[in-house]
């Protein structure tokens, strides 16, 4: 079967690239990950491998030529698989699935998963919002899928009918494959689409049909929002979810829905079974395994890249926010009848902006081999946050030019996201520098690991109010927060650090002088 390489993320913010050389040419038998071509998009050269063992049966593009990213790059008849009468010309390559014709005439097309994030290939459907035969119209919500980043929902095209889902709840899709199957409202089948064409789509098809689930149930009423782990837990306790009021936006089932609902009713929802597999899981000597996956396999990935690449070293301090935390309380009101929501973070972010300006190092990244430094003129300042579906790190773009207000806007509605398990892909990516509240949950002094490829991170301890002396040695009452940095070795010396805190510091410390940096 012929079987179009679609040409896959090379680079962020990469849409097209140059055909610089073929390295095969059409007859060719190839194997998996040999090299297929080189391409040079504006940062590098990069070689595309094969993904199966098979021959060349069409290259889309001549030497020199411009490719799309996510477009047809060459067709391949893949061993084992029956090979396709014909294939289609680089002019027909598709931008999107070619339609197909039903028995009654009417175009059905497949909805291809698109790219859901940066370097995200698969997804766990989480959820469908239709079943088949339903129908729907454009923008509509069609499924919730899970990243090792974030829920994302996918929304319809077009205005139509579901023909076709190719996946059941639970089961793992492939980005850039089809998702489900839909026919166009007001569009017939088109007379001149070859046969041959019909034939390869079809065929396509045939692998992910394999996974069809039985037509599903529409929920009454109401829907319930919930993340996998939530959803696991329902199983393991026979809740039915459609039933557990969610607190959270949308309606949205945390866990603790979950045993807030039991202890009202668990006579309710509890079988026998469950009741019995419950009271023998407190055995001793017990244990229980748990894969580790989505964001946590994400983050964990991460995490091992960071130390094992970049030589860490930390550095604390401690911050008097008295001042701060007064001017705070008197704008916080007088803000939030403006529907500003005015926590401390805003400043946290503005006053690092403001200190980056002076000291561009630690809004820079260095290259794998340590060659080069890049510099990046916009501060785009990431914060942790403690989501149910794990951490995640959003960032606020160019806080340079964004004013504290705009800075509160921005920490409001990427914190409610993240909580969510909704931040965009474009929240998540370039970032340049990082802060963790970790005091929000406890502790005072951290040793936070670097956001990798960033050369920078600062956690905040929580705030106490401790004794220190007044400038005429009395004792007086002061509200402290411990901050702790990690920075990158290679690029950060212990002075640059320490001159960088006390900058910042000096911000904090005294909101006039960061009023006054600001203008």
């Amino acid at each position: 079967m012929s079987k179009d390489f679609i040409l896959p993320d090379i680079g962020e913010g990469i849409v097209e690239c140059e055909i610089v050389e073929w390295l095969v040419a059409e007859g060719d038998s190839v194997k998996e990950d040999q090299p297929i071509c080189d391409v040079m998009t504006d940062k590098a050269l990069v070689q595309i491998p094969a993904v199966h063992d098979g021959v060349i049966s069409k290259l889309y593009y001549a030497k020199g030529d411009i490719a799309k990213v996510h477009a047809p790059l060459f067709a391949m008849d893949v061993d084992g698989e029956a090979p396709s009468q014909s294939v289609e010309t680089a002019e027909d390559a598709p931008a999107r699935p070619t339609p197909q014709t039903s028995t009654s005439g009417t175009q059905l097309e497949d909805f291809i998963l698109p790219d859901i994030g940066e370097g995200i290939v698969e997804c766990e459907i989480v959820e469908w919002l239709v079943s088949e035969g339903d129908e729907i119209i454009e923008d509509q919500a069609v499924c919730d899928v899970m990243t090792d980043k974030a829920l994302v929902q996918i929304p319809a095209k077009y205005t139509g009918k579901v023909e076709k889902l190719y996946y059941k709840k639970g089961d793992i899709a492939a980005v850039h494959s089809p998702l489900f199957q839909m026919s166009i409202a007001g569009q017939s089948a088109e007379p001149d689409v070859s046969s041959a064409v019909v034939k390869a789509q079809s065929n396509a098809a045939n692998k992910p049909a394999e996974k069809t689930a039985p037509k599903v149930e529409k929920q009454l009423n109401k829907k319930a929002v919930a993340s996998p782990a939530v959803r696991r837990k329902a199983r393991e306790l026979d809740v039915d979810l459609t039933q557990v009021p969610g607190s959270g936006k949308n309606g949205r089932i945390y866990k603790q829905d979950i045993e807030d609902f039991l202890n009202q009713a668990p006579s309710q929802v509890v079988s026998q079974d469950t009741t019995a597999k419950a009271s023998s899981s407190t055995s001793v000597g017990g244990s229980r395994v748990e894969p580790i996956k989505g964001i946590k396999a994400a983050m964990a990935k991460q995490m091992v890249a960071s130390v094992s690449t970049i030589p860490h070293f930390t550095f604390c301090d401690e911050i008097d926010l008295t001042k701060l935390i007064a001017m705070r309380s008197e704008l916080k009101e007088q803000y939030k009848q403006q529907g500003v929501k005015l926590t401390m973070m805003p400043f946290f972010i503005k006053a690092l902006s403001l200190a980056i300006k002076q000291f561009p190092v630690l809004n820079s990244q260095v290259n794998d081999d340590c060659s080069e430094l890049t510099y990046f003129d916009d501060h785009n300042i990431g914060m942790a946050v403690d989501s149910k579906i794990g951490l995640l790190v959003p960032n606020i773009k160019s806080c340079q030019s964004k004013s504290i207000v705009d800075v509160a806007n921005e920490v409001t509605r990427l914190t409610e996201a993240a909580r969510d398990g909704r931040v965009s892909p474009d929240d998540l990516k370039g970032g340049t520098i990082s802060i963790s509240n970790i005091g929000a949950i406890g502790g005072t002094i951290a040793t936070p690991i670097i956001n990798k490829p960033e050369v920078a991170i600062v956690a905040l301890g929580k705030l106490q109010h401790l004794p220190r002396f007044d400038e005429k040695g009395n004792v007086i009452s002061a509200a402290i927060m411990q901050v702790s940095w990690s920075g990158d070795h290679r690029v950060i010396d212990g002075g640059t650090i320490a001159r960088f805190n006390n900058l910042w510091k000096s911000y904090l410390e005294d909101p006039a002088k960061m009023m006054m940096a600001m203008s």
